[in-house]
């Protein structure tokens, strides 16, 4: 094994980070790590949701192949991305400690799913998750988003933010200045009124913009074509990116907002045998692996991909891996869902059993007419992929 290893990732700033952490895992004073960065299929068209992309693994395979080709040793990235089928002479050489792996949602007044008004605009990228706010809300309108975590949180607080500076811009009279000095007319009227406006106010328009945070700012100079009232993101994206307590945020309840399948953790692909056994002596977490082994299997076995709304989730729990799966139509009107304790010794073949129950109680059947509704373009989000975890 070379003395400098180097690891592939996607440029963004939530892999940069994450691939961080698996650098400063694997540093040590006989070992360096160097970061390589690769561009993905799905970084090239980032205005196409995923199952236009092509299979899952849009945002993956870029960088498994920098590994196989020997132009890089490992490659790390956002398990929930992964493909469920076998890879060519890669393997899974560590999963890192899982970060949380529920959903929230991001509403620029705190109100949780239950409190947003009838007919509130919600944005998503991923199919399961649309599925299940039309599942606990069908009187909310869901909308597709893509972006980075920053991006889609940027689209979310733009128009309220644009309108409290328009708003204080009229009540301080530079709008009406402005607006008088276009069509040549400076009634003074309108400074009298904005004078008593401005009191409504305690701070000046400049003090309040030096108040704002950086997202708050960058917020500011974005335009938006879709108004959202909230957006629902991966609570570990958020985390990882230096952005949770950067807005408000309500955590979903896993009962019926079920995590996609190794939501929250890391996976770092290796080949060679010596740096396979280096990533798992440091980087990888026993509990972490069990569970998004179970969350796979699951996966893998009712073939969902990314075209079909299903979410699997799973606990170590002594002995036993609690794993709860909930398998939706995209329109969130029917499902197939069920929770089980699994022996942790055969863990990935209770699993497997446990998706065969779930494929011949109907699972197989939404899951098939999610694949028709995609393959037709008429299902209009995607779930893996998504730069948010």
């Amino acid at each position: 094994m070379t003395e400098t290893l180097r690891l592939a990732t996607r440029g963004s700033d939530l892999a940069l980070r994450q691939a961080e952490t698996v650098r400063e895992a694997l540093s040590s004073r006989r070992r360096d790590v160097e970061l390589r960065q690769v561009e993905t299929r799905g970084d090239q068209i980032p205005d196409e949701l995923i199952h236009r992309l092509g299979k899952t693994g849009a945002f993956v395979r870029a960088l498994d192949e920098e590994v196989l080709a020997g132009d890089a040793d490992l490659a790390v990235h956002s398990l929930k991305d992964l493909p469920t089928e076998e890879m060519d002479d890669l393997v899974v050489a560590g999963a890192p400690e899982r970060a949380p792996s529920g959903d929230v949602v991001v509403q620029p007044d705190g109100l949780g799913i239950e409190e947003l008004p009838s007919g509130a605009v919600v944005g998503t990228g991923s199919l399961r998750r649309g599925a299940q706010i039309r599942a606990a809300r069908p009187d909310l309108t869901v909308e597709p988003i893509r972006g980075n975590v920053d991006t889609r949180l940027e689209k979310l607080l733009a128009p309220g933010l644009q309108a409290e500076h328009e708003r204080r811009l009229i009540a301080s009279g530079e709008e009406s200045a402005l607006t008088a000095e276009e069509d040549g007319d400076a009634d003074g009227a309108e400074g009298e009124e904005s004078d008593e406006v401005d009191e409504e106010f305690d701070r000046t328009v400049e003090e309040w913009f030096d108040s704002l945070s950086d997202l708050e700012r960058a917020a500011m100079e974005r335009k938006v074509e879709t108004e959202y009232d909230a957006v629902v993101l991966a609570e570990a994206g958020l985390r990882r990116s230096n952005l949770f307590h950067e807005v408000e945020t309500t955590r979903l309840p896993r009962e019926e907002f079920v995590p996609a399948a190794g939501q929250g953790a890391i996976a770092v692909t290796a080949s060679d045998p010596d740096v396979i056994e280096a990533v798992r002596d440091a980087v990888d977490h026993p509990r972490t692996r069990v569970a998004v082994t179970v969350e796979r299997t699951v996966l893998g076995e009712l073939n969902g991909g990314c075209v079909a709304p299903i979410g699997v989730s799973a606990m170590v729990q002594g002995e036993h891996v609690h794993v709860r799966a909930r398998v939706l139509s995209t329109d969130g009107t029917e499902e197939v869902a069920d929770t089980r304790d699994l022996p942790i010794r055969s863990h990935a073949t209770a699993a497997a059993e446990f998706a065969a129950e779930l494929a011949d109680r109907g699972a197989d059947d939404l899951i098939a007419e999610a694949r028709e509704a995609a393959e037709t373009g008429e299902s209009s989000e995607a779930e893996a992929g998504e730069d948010d975890e």
